[in-house]
């Protein structure tokens, strides 16, 4: 994985130190390239052909590229498309496909990844993004202005770097930060800096930019037929382990003791002859948010070299700064925290890669959540139009300030039930909250709730806030993660599969059958915990009133919040209620404060 960076534009700026500024996610190499007024700049983490041919910005028959990712199948695309390449990177496939294919060859991809391609003699820049969005794409273009000002980064600080001025605070993405943890694509918390949404590629030529989607979540029923699912599901997925090994350095996994990273560790370590690293973390006090034991027994049944790191209320604030920097936004899951010591331990540990298992709650259904919307979902099919109407008149009696009472509303008001497993302030409590709602439009729903959830979760949760934390968060550390679950031959599988056997009699019915052939029943079985900490205990009993203070100290010079509520909001959460909520709008406040008003 790396940083790439690039401009058509000549700024009276020394490149390569814009370019050292994602040092952290290509430690490896770092190096510019200039073709008449464009400038190109890489940062590369070596994992795929380590020597120096690989190094990039690469070029190739007047075709440039700067790449961020890897291609699992680039070695089957050089023979199933007879590509001639002079290099064993997986880089150099890219161009050859561009070459071939001109720009339709997204489709053929398997891989993580975000890239520009530049076109020399058609002076044309083709970018694109993964399907699932696990590389990011930052870009800016004001067409208006002079020659048409075009910069991208895998980062937001080398084009902040590049304007010379931070810009303004973009309004409408505080709203959708509020409501799903981070801002949604195209929108950024700056002004005029987006990026680009995931399974989508930009073409910028002669001073015209289109967007165009290359994939699409398909949701037609193929299989109905449990034995056929879990056969093609396991299939796919331990070939999805295989090639996500392929790797000319040592190959980790992140191992939290859930079903998910403790299948994909055993598929692992059943799939090589040698010893395998699995790392965890955990915390040294308030154990009820850790899951190091079941981590250990998956260690001991896969007989890995095995690291439980520790860390404590000191770690945890002490590494905010760190965090919160390379976040470079507001980010509202505070489980980025821990997962920057743990990539921090790996890296320490001389590890480059790890897999990791995002994705598998959202295809299989394995948050609590999705049993609890699907009874939202039966009742409000139980209704008839009388009672729809009697509900419609009392339901302004309820006025607790909980999310049940929010989704019955929805329910009765016939407005979509489930937005995001993400969702934090629902739109109540986000008029209660900003002085001025910035509205933004929403995705109609599908009719059948569960590809309803997934896909949506799919597209929200995981695609805007899991992938854009775990990308950060391990790049800083320079470390690059791998997701088995989002090879997208499996993900396609799981979504044509019958709703009702993805539902079964349990949360993860199906994967669950195939888990129990790999890891012990005690780990199926356990209680579902995700990736939680202490985070808003540590936080109190470090700060205590300064939280609030942090907050207000922003609302004076920016007047966003209702300041009845924020006190509302403080006092909720120093009794641990609402405590997302909080988490958010304070982290928001440190961000703004030191970007605008230090």
């Amino acid at each position: 994985m790396c940083g790439i960076v690039g401009t058509n534009h000549n700024y009276n700026i020394d490149f390569k130190m814009v370019t050292s500024l994602m040092q952290n996610r290509g430690p490896d190499n770092t190096s510019i390239k200039k073709i008449d007024n464009n400038y190109f700049g890489h940062t590369r983490l070596s994992i795929i052909d380590l020597d120096n041919e690989a190094n990039q910005p690469m070029e190739f028959d007047d075709i440039v590229i700067v790449f961020n990712g890897e291609i699992y199948n680039y070695d089957e695309l050089k023979i199933s498309e007879d590509l001639q390449c002079k290099t064993s990177s997986d880089t150099e496939v890219l161009i050859r496909l561009y070459q071939k294919y001109d720009i339709k060859f997204l489709n053929l991809l398997n891989g993580a990844f975000s890239f520009c391609i530049y076109d020399i003699k058609k002076e044309r820049y083709f970018c694109a993004r993964d399907r699932y969005g696990k590389k990011p794409f930052y870009y800016y273009l004001k067409s208006d202005e002079k020659d048409g000002k075009f910069i991208f980064s895998s980062m937001i600080k080398p084009i902040i770097k590049l304007l010379g001025y931070t810009p303004k605070l973009n309004k409408v993405a505080l709203s959708q930060y509020l409501q799903y943890f981070t801002p949604l694509a195209p929108h950024t918390f700056y002004q005029d800096i987006l990026k680009l949404d995931k399974s989508s590629y930009l073409v910028y030529e002669k001073g015209n930019l289109s967007i165009k989607k290359y994939y699409k979540i398909k949701t037609y029923k193929a299989i109905k037929d449990e034995k056929n699912a879990l056969e093609s599901i396991e299939k796919l997925l331990v070939n999805s382990v295989q090639q996500r090994l392929k790797s000319d350095v040592e190959v980790g996994t992140l191992l939290s003791g859930g079903i998910d990273s403790s299948l994909i560790s055993t598929i692992y370590a059943q799939h090589t002859n040698h010893q395998i690293n699995t790392f965890s973390v955990g915390y040294k006090t308030n154990k009820k948010y850790c899951e190091l034991p079941y981590a250990s027994i998956v260690a001991k049944n896969i007989n890995s070299n095995h690291t439980s790191l520790e860390i404590g209320q000191r770690e945890f604030i002490d590494s905010l700064e760190d965090v919160f920097e390379n976040l470079e936004e507001p980010h509202a899951d505070p489980a980025s925290i821990p997962l920057w010591h743990l990539t921090k331990e790996v890296k320490k540990q001389g590890i480059k890669t790890v897999l990791s298992g995002e994705g598998s709650d959202e295809l299989f259904l394995g948050y609590d959540n999705y049993a609890k919307f699907l009874k939202y979902y039966n009742f409000k099919d139980t209704l008839s139009s009388d009672q729809y109407s009697f509900m419609d008149d009392i339901i302004s009696t309820l006025q607790a300030d909980t999310k049940e009472s929010e989704y019955l509303r929805r329910v009765i008001k016939k407005e979509n039930l489930y937005n995001s497993f993400g969702e934090i302030f629902t739109e109540k409590q986000r008029k209660k909250l900003l002085l001025k709602v910035a509205t933004f439009k929403t995705e109609n729903p599908k009719k059948d709730p569960v590809d309803w959830m997934s896909y949506i979760d799919m597209k929200i949760w995981l695609g805007e806030a899991l992938l854009s934390k775990v990308d950060k968060m391990s790049m800083a550390n320079s470390v690059e993660t791998r997701n088995p679950f989002l090879d997208f031959r499996l993900v396609d599988t799981v979504f044509s599969i019958d709703s009702k056997l993805k539902v079964g009699d349990t949360n993860k019915y199906l994967l669950k059958k195939i888990a129990s052939k790999y890891i012990p029943q005690e780990i199926i079985n356990r209680q579902k915990k995700g990736f939680n900490s202490p985070f808003n205990e540590w936080l109190f009993n470090e700060y205590k009133e300064k939280l609030l203070e942090d907050i207000l100290k922003v609302n004076k010079e920016t007047n966003l919040f209702n300041e009845t509520y924020v006190k509302y909001l403080y006092n909720q959460a120093s009794q641990n209620k609402l405590k997302q909520h909080f988490y958010a709008l304070w982290h928001f406040s440190i961000w703004y404060y030191k970007n605008y008003l230090s």
